[in-house]
């Protein structure tokens, strides 16, 4: 691993070209920033379904007729359950997810205050949550509670920001991922990728994120969902193209986890690996929100494969 991480300040005509490397080449230049550690965390989808917003790749947004299944909260003990379930499968990190635009005022953030403090009891397990768009008194409540690390994506790059979303803005979002870094708690912000999105956008974000430092960047790959406005966006973004992207966010990045989650299972076995030897440190295991992933006996068989530590 490059013992100098000190970032370096890329142009997007810098990132361009290095984008447009041949694959093998750019590989080569992003493994320079990898540790030989891989870290898994996984996650609860506490309230699912009915939000408000219309983001037009989202299977919960209440805009589209997706027939998802709508639950309010879960409680605690079931919280409990899974996050005790997801520390045996060898995750560090446990995140409680929860869909609408903002944690709900009230009876419903307090007990996910309460959630995140059973959590940091298990041992062992950091608490992590996403829970939407803050306030400052939220983010401070967060903090105060004991949460480690909040998850926020930007999404897309500011510029393609309103082709995917229009109830709450680009800004919106950064302005969260501020008061995260404000009251002292880890940021974990990603992309989702293959919404529709230019090689130039996909730059942007790389350099969007730069900016933001965040200590955590989750990549999606979009899983089209039936009746959403991108259910025929299947062929946005094809493998190399994916490879790419995550090895320019690894080198615009180098201090930050870049992390695999939704939709990688769009990616081969192979090229699993090549990223997780390459550019990618962390996993998101077991499902997703509401689509499949992997068996997380199968991403630790993988890890051992490539001889990396599991932390």
């Amino acid at each position: 691993m490059n013992s100098t991480l000190d970032k370096k300040i890329y142009t997007k005509e810098e990132l361009l070209k290095l984008y447009n490397l041949p694959l093998e080449e750019l590989l080569k230049e992003s493994s320079k920033y990898m540790s030989n550690n891989i870290e898994f965390c996984s996650l609860i989808n506490a309230r699912n379904g009915k939000c408000s917003q219309n983001c037009k790749y989202c299977a919960q947004s209440s805009h589209y007729c997706t027939n998802i299944e709508s639950y309010p909260l879960v409680d605690i003990e079931e919280v409990k359950k899974i996050a005790k379930e997801a520390k045996e499968h060898k995750a560090s990190r446990f995140a409680i997810v929860t869909s609408g635009k903002t944690p709900d005022e009230g009876r419903d953030f307090q007990i996910e205050l309460d959630m995140i403090k059973e959590i940091n009891k298990i041992g062992d397990l950091k608490p992590c949550a996403s829970i939407g768009i803050l306030t400052e008194e939220q983010a401070k409540a967060l903090s105060q509670a004991g949460l480690k690390r909040f998850h926020h994506n930007i999404n897309t790059c500011k510029s393609y920001y309103p082709e995917v979303c229009t109830t709450h803005s680009w800004e919106d979002r950064l302005n969260t991922c501020k008061l995260v870094k404000k009251y002292g708690m880890e940021l974990c912000c990603g992309v989702i990728l293959g919404m529709g999105e230019s090689i130039e956008q996909r730059i942007e974000m790389a350099m969007e994120l730069a900016e933001i430092e965040p200590d955590s960047i989750p990549i999606n790959i979009l899983m089209p969902i039936p009746e959403t406005p991108f259910e025929n966006y299947h062929d946005k973004i094809d493998e190399e193209n994916v490879l790419r992207t995550m090895a320019i966010f690894k080198i615009a990045n180098p201090k930050a986890v870049i992390r695999f989650c939704g939709g990688r299972m769009r990616l081969s076995q192979e090229n699993q690996e090549l990223a997780l030897k390459t550019c990618v440190e962390g996993i998101l295991i077991g499902n997703y929100l509401t689509t499949v992933g992997k068996e997380p006996k199968e991403d630790i068989k993988t890890v051992e494969k490539l001889g990396k530590n599991l932390i």
